[in-house]
């Protein structure tokens, strides 16, 4: 049995694919080796009733994940597959932003980027994946992300420069205070997946001129330093990932026409095509 997973801060989708080519879904909490240790990867995974079923089934395990982009803290992640899956023989740890480029652009050279709890892109020119900019995460950068937005709306409702109408119901619906904001963002775990857990509010009132403009200023900053900063930007198709640029679609075209890209393929669960990937006889690991 082949396992694929695909992970951001959030939330993690698993693939598992039998002898029998017949896929079965899953998900965990999502591990990012800059805040979850091997251990809690192993406990997690112990928690989840399927893989309790097919642990000593599985055979490759194929992981790639937000924070995954140096050999230590790879091994962070890959020493807690291993503890559970401890009859895999393969055990691949790899960036996010690789199983980005692999499951959309196909093999094809293009520009792959990450617009979930946290944001990244890279160039693919068909076998490497090239990184001009370094993601900075939550606190300097993650521009256009879930987190990013998360941070805006929580300084604007604290600043009183949310629109009233919708501070009422963003306070009301969260339950909160100044007290709890910097209690979850200062002690708490996670902060990054606290901050983007409101992107569920922007999405109910979509259509609200404040938010429009928001998400069209967050995406324009997104493009003017992760794709921009590739030469052949207009030459070649701009692929995204992840929940906000699925969610957001209309206005990531309206600032794609305005900065002259051409929108390429977006996947909201880039594990889908990276399990078919991963399933084809010739693949192999960048």
């Amino acid at each position: 049995m082949i396992l694929v997973a695909d992970s951001g801060s959030t939330k993690c989708d698993w693939i598992a694919i039998d002898e029998a080519g017949n896929h079965h879904n899953t998900n965990t909490m999502g591990f990012n080796p800059f805040f979850h240790s091997s251990e809690l990867v192993e406990q997690k995974l112990n928690e989840n009733e399927f893989f309790g079923e097919v642990k000593n089934k599985v055979s490759e395990v194929y992981f790639y994940g937000a924070g995954c982009s140096s050999a230590a803290r790879n091994e962070i992640i890959a020493k807690g597959l291993r503890a559970f899956f401890c009859q895999a023989s393969i055990v691949l740890v790899d960036h996010d932003l690789t199983g980005a480029a692999l499951a959309t652009c196909q093999g094809e050279p293009g520009i792959s980027c990450i617009l979930g709890t946290g944001s990244n892109s890279c160039y693919f020119d068909g076998s490497i994946v090239h990184e001009e900019v370094p993601a900075l995460g939550y606190i300097l950068g993650d521009e256009g992300s879930g987190s990013y937005f998360g941070k805006k709306m929580l300084a604007d409702w604290l600043y009183h420069r949310m629109p009233e109408e919708l501070a009422t119901s963003f306070g009301k619906e969260y339950n909160l205070s100044k007290e709890g904001i910097f209690e979850a963002i200062h002690k708490k775990d996670n902060p990054n997946v606290y901050l983007a857990s409101f992107m569920h509010f922007v999405g109910t009132h979509k259509n609200h001129p404040y938010f429009k403009d928001m998400m069209y200023e967050g995406l324009a900053k997104f493009t003017n330093i992760h794709i921009r900063c590739y030469d052949n930007f207009k030459d070649v198709p701009v692929n995204f990932v992840g929940s906000v640029a699925f969610h957001f679609q209309e206005i990531l075209q309206e600032v794609a026409t305005n900065y002259n890209f051409t929108l390429g393929k977006i996947d909201k669960r880039p594990v889908d095509p990276l399990a078919e990937y991963h399933t084809t006889k010739n693949h192999q690991a960048l």
